[in-house]
């Protein structure tokens, strides 16, 4: 086992995204919420047993189109909303500064833009939530999520995830482990989802290798941010470990 694959190994694997029960597509949405509408009221304009039937059958298209969910679908095992698969990013260092210094640091959220060079600003909204902006790729805007810690043990590790609604789908682990000779070894993992349909095409051009080569980087980055407390430019040593 090469020393890539132990520490990807050593990251527990219970941070992956959170399964969506979303599975009609964008488009498919969009006609059964409006054809379940205009039935519906066709429906209530008759005035009659059968046109409750027809708002009934309509309304219930219109959940269908809202909620992104058909129990048909999943009786069948089928996915209309299938988009691409996960990009995950997985990176490991060590670091000559103390756990517990390791730790405060990554909790303090505002800190990851310093070494995190594919985030414009992470603002603390609460204890656990926050706002994150990430530069777009290209001319594209810039792209932004809510997120959360879902858990979080000082000193050990910190787990957060995006909240629905967000741009992409994202969820992160970072672990603390005291390493050899007052090393302190930090392992990353992160995972981002793409939305469905053409957009989710784009973004994963995007994610991977784009995004997730800048991921990776950044990560590296934080070495010489925590050790030295500075941010080196156009230095090769970012890129690895």
């Amino acid at each position: 086992m090469t020393p890539q694959e132990s520490a990807a190994a050593a990251v527990p694997h219970y941070t992956e995204l959170p399964p969506t029960s979303v599975n009609v597509g964008d488009t498919e949405r969009l006609v059964t919420t409006v054809a379940g509408g205009l039935l519906a009221l066709y429906g209530l304009s008759q005035r009659s047993l059968p046109g409750v039937a027809l708002a009934a059958l309509g309304g219930a298209l219109v959940a269908r189109g809202a909620s992104g969910h058909c129990p048909a679908y999943e009786a069948a095992g089928v996915n209309g909303a299938a988009g691409p698969a996960p990009v995950e990013i997985v990176q490991s260092m060590s670091v000559r500064v103390p756990r517990a210094e390791v730790y405060a640091f990554w909790r303090t959220l505002e800190n990851l833009p310093r070494f995190m060079e594919h985030l414009r600003t992470v603002e603390a909204t609460s204890e656990t939530r926050s706002r994150w902006t990430a530069k777009g790729p290209g001319p594209l805007p810039d792209v932004t999520w809510e997120a959360e810690i879902v858990e979080d043990v000082p000193g050990e590790r910190i787990v957060w995830q995006s909240l629905p609604g967000a741009d992409v789908d994202n969820a992160g682990h970072v672990r603390f482990v005291d390493g050899p000779e007052g090393l302190t070894e930090v392992h990353a993992r992160i995972t981002y989802r793409p939305p469905a349909g053409p957009l989710g095409a784009t973004v994963a051009k995007w994610l991977d290798p784009v995004l997730g080569s800048a991921v990776r980087q950044d990560i590296a980055r934080f070495k010489h941010v925590i050790e030295a407390g500075e941010v080196p430019r156009n230095d090769p040593r970012v890129s690895g470990s």
